[in-house]
């Protein structure tokens, strides 16, 4: 997968940042777009971890980044592999 959790994080935090930025003049609708868009990311995210818990997988499409310790974290809930 391309795009990783991490990636959402940074743009989220480039977005932050300019709507903290008193000399911005960053479009709001724009930054509520985004966020939507974001949290429509997560929640997918989300579905698919219930779905490898419900299946006791731990492949995932690779948005959450493994660690490479065996251990692999997805939203909070570990899976050994």
């Amino acid at each position: 997968m391309k795009n990783k959790i991490s990636d959402l994080r940074n743009h989220l935090f480039v977005v932050l940042e300019e709507l903290s930025d008193p000399e911005s003049n960053y479009d709001l609708e724009k930054a509520k777009v985004i966020a939507n868009v974001a949290q429509t990311i997560i929640n997918s995210a989300s579905v698919e971890n219930q779905y490898l818990k419900i299946v006791g997988s731990s492949q995932g499409s690779g948005f959450i980044e493994e660690k490479g310790n065996g251990v692999t974290i997805y939203f909070g809930m570990i899976i050994k592999s």
